[in-house]
């Protein structure tokens, strides 16, 4: 799963993750369920108020076990691991919505990842509750109340979709040559 050991594993055990085996991730679950991203975020840039309920659910079903109906497994033991539902069609290039499943596209991250999918400004939507402003919220163990700006177009700035990308393998272009000096 991207970006978990960047933001959301503490500094103290970053390398202890990275050791670890996904059938051990158990034992990180106290940085997933009580994140300090959120209320970086919400120290940085006061309007974007942290969400208020803890432990956050919606993190654990984000990072740790997949989302029910769309790429949990049968059984599943909680561990950092990206899951891919391959009953889900992909979706066709410009058809695919930058944002995954949070903006409907169920072909998109988290379920799987495609190089249009822009993943940091889906995990800082989900890291400040957009989860809990869905339709299906209650599956996620929260409410849009729990999020104050969990439906906010939260973003880094850096644009990704697909139309960088070919439609298939191996989807990334010839890079621009560079400087002649």
């Amino acid at each position: 799963m991207p970006l978990v050991n960047e933001v959301v594993i503490g500094l103290k055990d970053k390398d202890k993750f990275n050791a670890s085996k996904p059938a051990d991730d158990g034992q990180f679950a106290d940085y997933v369920t009580n994140p300090t991203l959120p209320a970086l975020i919400e120290t940085l840039f006061p309007i974007a108020k942290a969400p208020t309920k803890f432990p956050r659910q919606d993190l654990v079903v984000a990072f740790l076990t997949g989302v029910p109906g769309l790429n949990r497994p049968a059984n599943v033991k909680a561990s950092e691991m990206l899951r891919l539902n391959t009953s889900i069609a992909p979706a066709a290039k410009g058809a695919q919505n930058n944002l995954g499943v949070i903006a409907g596209d169920n072909a998109g991250f988290p379920n799987g990842r495609r190089p249009g999918d822009d993943v940091v400004d889906i995990e800082l939507r989900v890291a400040m509750g957009v989860l809990c402003t869905l339709n299906n919220a209650p599956v996620f163990g929260c409410v849009a109340a729990d999020a104050p700006v969990g439906s906010a177009p939260i973003t880094d700035g850096a644009t990704v979709d697909d139309s960088r990308f070919d439609a298939a393998f191996p989807y990334l272009r010839t890079p621009l040559p560079g400087s002649p000096n």
